[in-house]
């Protein structure tokens, strides 16, 4: 198969024409490998494949024989490096599959390598010291997000149509808001992060994936939702399957819209005016749409200290046991200055700073889950500006210390987190783009504990009403790209 003809399928029509037997896995795979150098040394998405006839082709269901890139954290095959996009882990190998890995094998998915990430995910952008700066294939000299900004670049520019991602701060949402794709964060609990932890930075992070359609994300949710034994949190059954959701109606509904952000940065006029379009298409579609007080039930000040020192705690302990493996200090020899900044900083809290912490987050889950009494689904963008620049996330950043680097990214962010500290899905859709620039501007919708079938819905009504799998970026597998 060519590569111009892989791009024009996602992974649910690949897998169809392994199933029908019109191509081998074996030839997607050999696609999806021509597509990587071909773009690949232009955005710098993939930090590494793996050869051919050591991965095996198992496994099956609605995604068998696909191709696939796992993010470099959160998710471990045996053998193969994992290395957190840090020099503190580089040359790390895996010793066993990770429960998730375990599924993707058992899904039919065909991993051939692992994408960027900031080191150990500590930024929505993807710029890490160990292996350089992941770009924006619709712009090159912007930022393709953070933490799965790999991921969603090697997606958006073609080089497979799902990958894995992580989510504890936007870091899902985010880059598929700046490369014009989809991605659900799911409810906590609804991917088994084991079996080596229970969960991630205090139930923050969850799994998920970004992909170019909404059914290529439903069903691999499908495919790798469901509890572990051990597990801490066993988010509710769904009513039926996710792929079966992005096909059925999703009625009229009560949606809240919240146009700026807690914290006070103000949302952009390019986005303002995307965001206003996106209402008057939900109008249209007939769901009741207003705009909507939602307030965190903390200050914000309150909200995001809590937030660091939750994330702090939890990077100082992971740095501890990284460099316990590898036998490395703790310096500026492994680390970046925001990671030690934030190290510094989880030293420095107390344990009843931190259980503090924990009950900001039962506050916030609290709140926010009172306002799915009055709305089916809050509607927000799912960042105030439009992708930034490379270099720009990071400036004077050697200045901050850890409560200011996550200061920070709760300012350039401050739609994403909440739904992570209440544990409820978010999913990011590129409704429209940015009439100036041609860049994809990301639409985040968040409903109540265990509804991601109500979003898939809704996505899935999206996705009819304008398509947008067909917008291809400047950087682009494909023989012609297109605006």
């Amino acid at each position: 198969m060519r590569v111009a003809e892989y791009v024009r399928f996602d992974a649910v029509g690949l897998a169809e024409l392994v199933a029908a037997g019109e191509v081998a896995p074996a030839e997607l795979e050999a696609a999806a490998r021509d597509a990587a150098r071909t773009v690949d040394p232009r955005i710098n998405a993939i930090v590494e494949t793996w050869p051919t006839d050591e991965e095996p082709h198992a496994g099956s269901g609605p995604l068998a024989g696909v191709p696939f890139l796992i993010k470099d954290i959160g998710v471990t095959a045996a053998g193969r490096r994992t290395e957190l996009g840090s020099r503190l882990a580089a040359g790390n190998v895996a010793a066993a599959d990770s429960s998730l890995m375990r599924r993707f094998r058992r899904a039919g998915l065909v991993t051939f390598g692992r994408t960027a990430t900031p080191e150990l995910a500590y930024s929505i952008t993807t710029e890490p010291a160990l292996y350089g700066a992941t770009r924006n294939p619709w712009d090159p000299e912007r930022s393709a997000g953070g933490s799965s900004g790999g991921a969603a670049a090697a997606v958006a520019a073609g080089v497979v149509p799902i990958a894995h991602a992580t989510d504890a701060a936007g870091s899902l949402r985010i880059p598929a808001a700046y490369n014009g794709l989809f991605g659900l964060k799911p409810t906590r609990g609804r991917v088994s992060m084991g079996p080596d932890a229970d969960e991630v930075f205090s139930g923050l992070a969850v799994h998920g994936s970004v992909s170019r359609t909404v059914r290529d994300s439903a069903a691999l949710l499908d495919r790798i939702r469901g509890p572990e034994p051990g597990d801490p949190y066993v988010a509710p059954e769904p009513y039926r399957p996710y792929a079966e959701e992005v096909t059925r109606p999703p009625g009229a509904l009560r949606i809240g819209v919240l146009a700026q952000a807690w914290g006070g940065r103000r949302t952009t006029p390019p986005v303002a005016d995307a965001l206003a379009r996106t209402v008057r298409l939900l109008a249209s579609l007939g769901h009741r749409v207003t705009e909507a007080e939602v307030r965190l039930g903390v200050g914000w000040e309150e909200f995001v200290l809590a937030n660091a020192r939750l994330m702090a705690v939890n990077l100082t302990a992971l740095t501890d046991e990284l460099a316990a493996a590898s036998g490395r200090p703790v310096d500026a020899s492994t680390l970046e200055p925001v990671t030690l900044a934030g190290y510094a900083y989880g030293q420095r809290v107390s344990g009843a700073q931190f259980v503090a912490a924990l009950a900001v987050r039962n506050r916030v889950a609290r709140s926010l889950a009172r306002y799915f009494d009055a709305y089916d689904v809050l509607l927000t963008p799912t960042l105030p500006e439009l992708p930034m620049l490379l270099g720009a996330y990071g400036e004077g950043a050697e200045t901050l210390d850890g409560l200011g680097w996550i200061a920070r990214l709760n300012d350039r962010s401050p739609f994403t987190m909440a739904f992570n500290v209440a544990g409820i899905p978010a999913m990011s859709v590129p409704v429209t783009a940015d009439a100036g620039t041609g860049l994809p501007v990301g639409m985040q919708f968040a409903a109540g504990h265990g509804h991601e079938g109500r979003l898939f819905r809704l996505a899935g009504q999206l996705e009819q009403a304008c398509p947008w799998s067909g917008r291809t970026p400047a950087v682009w597998a494909g023989d012609r790209p297109s605006r």
